[in-house]
């Protein structure tokens, strides 16, 4: 394989973009965020049998998830990359962490969606996460797609729902679908836009395409599927719909003032397969990336790619660091060789390979849009750009401010070794975020938005580099990073460093920060390191 970029087809590159949909899944936990990431692949061929959370204790664990932890608490916490064909179209799938404390690894992973899904819970409306989320999407630029989902058990009114997301969200919910019945009397969905009725039945687990029947609603044969009473609620509900909502608008769409709603069941399969053919109809294709040098187009003949995610350990049998990118522009051809743009370095891309649950498949050519896999011996960090060009690079990426602080040593000392590459490693995925006394004691300490973080880091400590923690929470709140180190001792708040080795003061508490600028005039402070963006929850 040649060190020298291919310069690329113009048409097929075209041809690649047009096809591929880039997306990620946001929700509240216990929504079937993950349920839903299996019934796609299913309905897209990849996966012949789903195995949903519900019968882990039964049968098969869900394909997305491969972490211990996941697996025993039935959540998602990392945010995995399936790349599956459906209808002659590429869906690069991100299915991002559904619990609170790791939003800020939802968040970067959004920096590389086109567009985001929507789950609903058709009992429990918008919930809190959900609002974040669906802020976080909306102000990344990018067009939401709704999905109110458990329609096969007690649900709210969908009127009632529709009026939550336009209440709560500040968008226009506009109804694609529409449901017959809810829990044990939901039949299936109405599709406006054909005006199709598609009745469903279940299978065996749930676990495979659901038979559908699709009909007119007028049908003589109606009557007998759903109930003559359901047919007509069913009729009045078309009727109610044309007059009082207003049209589906791509424009207003693509621009994320309007979101398209569609309702089923994913557990039963109901309403997935219609939706799967709208969102590859809607959804955009991937956009530009705004970079230090402009906007790189996905056409652009120079390869460019930025990295979003790092994992350590994905397969335990390879022990070995994966940086997550998304082709941004041009062709990527493995053995290319290109330049990191943070240290002006060339690197060869020899080894990359796309993930399916802990499966690697090496990749040899991946087009905009695309999330490959690279080996990452310690040379990528998060936001960093990869490009065929010299001097890309992004002008910001975002990171959460951390809320909660622990100081971290080992049980034993004969582990530290371990110890220092384990921290070393998930540090630098984003797991949790590092920091040092600046005098004193050495000991590390971690910050993070919530406390599930620093579970999780103890929980891989253990599991996968062998080193049982102490963790000793602290007080502090409230983080600041400062353009110099103070002239004199810090009396208000405790004075770190950070990975990059510059200045933050941690406090216990808002009111801090106004006693630390008395007595230290000379310094700034700052929500943020450098060029990053903070997030604030």
């Amino acid at each position: 394989m040649s060190d020298t970029p291919l310069k690329p087809d113009a048409a097929q590159l075209a041809h690649e973009v047009a096809r591929r949909r880039t997306f990620a899944i946001i929700s509240h936990p216990d929504a079937g965020k993950t349920t839903l990431t299996e019934k796609l692949l299913l309905y897209s061929g990849a996966i012949r049998e789903a195995g949903s959370v519900s019968a882990r204790m039964g049968g098969a664990a869900a394909t997305s998830d491969w972490m211990s932890i996941e697996k025993e608490r039935g959540i998602s916490i990392s945010s995995a990359a399936m790349q599956v064909h459906y209808d002659g179209m590429v869906l690069n799938l991100l299915d991002t962490p559904g619990h609170q404390d790791f939003s800020e690894d939802t968040y970067r992973t959004l920096t590389a969606a086109d567009s985001a899904v929507m789950l609903l819970d058709a009992a429990r409306g918008v919930q809190e996460q959900t609002v974040k989320l669906f802020t976080v999407s909306r102000e990344r630029g990018i067009p939401i797609f709704t999905f109110i989902n458990k329609l096969d058990r007690p649900a709210q009114d969908p009127y009632e729902l529709l009026a939550e997301v336009e209440r709560v969200l500040g968008i226009v919910a506009v109804p694609v679908t529409w449901p017959i019945g809810s829990g044990p009397d939901f039949k299936g969905v109405y599709e406006r836009p054909t005006g199709r009725l598609h009745l469903y039945e279940r299978t065996e687990k749930n676990a495979h395409q659901a038979p559908v029947v699709s009909v007119a609603p007028d049908a003589p044969e109606v009557a007998a599927l759903i109930g003559e009473a359901a047919q007509a609620q069913l009729v009045e509900d078309i009727e109610l719909l044309d007059v009082a909502l207003p049209a589906f608008d791509v424009g207003e769409f693509r621009a994320g003032r309007m979101t398209p709603v569609f309702f089923g069941s994913v557990l039963t399969n109901f309403g997935v397969e219609v939706f799967l053919h709208h969102f590859l109809e809607l959804a955009p294709a991937p956009g530009p990336l705004t970079t230090t040098v402009g906007e790189v187009a996905p056409q652009d003949e120079a390869f460019t790619a930025f990295v979003f995610k790092v994992q350590a350990n994905m397969n335990p049998r390879h022990r070995d660091r994966t940086a997550f990118v998304r082709v941004a522009s041009g062709v990527f051809h493995r053995g290319v060789q290109a330049v990191h743009g943070r240290t002006g370095r060339d690197v060869k891309l020899a080894r990359a390979h796309t993930m399916f649950a802990d499966e690697r498949a090496t990749v040899d050519e991946a087009y905009p849009g695309d999330i490959l896999g690279l080996i990452n011996p310690g040379t990528f960090r998060i936001g960093d750009v990869i490009s065929s060009r010299a001097g890309v690079n992004l002008p910001s990426f975002p990171r959460f401010a951390p809320e909660r602080f622990v100081i971290v040593r080992p049980r034993h000392t004969d582990r530290h070794k371990a110890f220092r590459k384990g921290l070393e490693q998930l540090t630098e995925e984003g797991v949790v975020q590092l920091f040092y006394p600046a005098q004193g004691a050495r000991d590390p300490i971690l910050g993070a938005v919530g406390q599930l973080q620093f579970e999780v880091f103890e929980h891989r400590m253990k599991e996968e580099y062998g080193v049982e923690l102490y963790l000793d929470q602290q007080p502090f709140r409230v983080i600041r990073w400062l353009d110099r180190t103070p002239e004199k001792p810090v009396r208000f708040g405790m004075l770190v460093h950070d990975q990059d080795d510059q200045a933050v003061a941690l406090f216990r508490f808002e009111g801090e920060i106004k006693y630390f600028q008395d007595e230290h005039p000379e310094v700034t402070l700052h929500d943020a390191p450098g060029a990053v963006e903070v997030v604030r929850l």
